[in-house]
């Protein structure tokens, strides 16, 4: 995509997750977002925007974005926040109210299939964390969106998704044969969706290259210098 108390960066070995037990599984159906997110490890994180701002750069860029966003969308109690994180034995510490899950071995695709295989019965949403404009309204609209479609999308300005969100009317395969991190990506997945009804938020911009960085910080929005 576009394509976690609080957020320690980077995280000590000592860091420690709220996994999600099968107690935890159980909770009364709720809404559920789903922050996909790289855990943030030095060399590892937006490797796009590091190779021209560097490293650390990118590091607190991808850190401040993600504890902004899951502190905002943990504090509203109209969803349940969940963090699904890669590599999956990474050490992190999370929101009180959030819970920690791995998201497994294969592509993007994949991954976010499994994510969305936890909860069968429940209107899910997977929102990916490298978007500051997000927020909570978004994520409330993409739910208010699934009471009348089967599906729903924040475009990226790039031809991909911010957030993909579904009802229990799921397709068997909805991100087949995606090509993902190209401008086709959107494209590819709403064509696994045909004939369902599909709604889209408002397009927003992600930060992959350092003129979205250098945009973004002259726009006088907060970031990490």
């Amino acid at each position: 995509m576009t394509t976690a108390g609080h957020v320690d960066a980077p995280p000590s070995r000592t860091a420690h997750r709220r996994s999600m037990t099968p107690a935890r599984l159980h909770q009364p159906r709720r809404d559920t977002i789903v922050v996909f997110a790289r855990a943030p490890l030095l060399g590892t994180v937006k490797r796009r925007l590091a190779a021209e701002i560097g490293d650390r750069a990118a590091l607190r860029f991808h850190t401040a974005t993600l504890i902004r966003l899951l502190r905002m969308l943990s504090a509203d109690r109209r969803f349940r926040t969940v963090l699904a994180v890669t590599p999956d034995r990474a050490p992190l510490r999370v929101p009180h109210r959030v819970t920690c899950v791995a998201q497994g071995r294969g592509d993007l695709g994949q991954r976010m299939q499994r994510a969305f295989q936890r909860f069968p019965h429940r209107r899910v949403a997977i929102i990916g964390c490298d978007i500051p404009d997000a927020n909570a309204a978004d994520v409330a609209a993409a739910f208010r969106s699934l009471g009348r479609a089967d599906a729903v999308f924040g475009p990226a300005a790039d031809g991909g998704y911010w957030l993909v969100g579904m009802s229990p009317r799921r397709p068997s395969h909805p991100f087949a044969a995606v090509r993902w991190s190209t401008r086709h990506a959107l494209a590819d997945t709403l064509a696994n969706f045909s004939p369902r009804r599909v709604a889209l938020l408002r397009t927003l911009h992600d930060v992959d290259t350092a003129a979205d960085w250098r945009s973004l910080r002259a726009a006088c929005r907060t970031l990490p210098k």
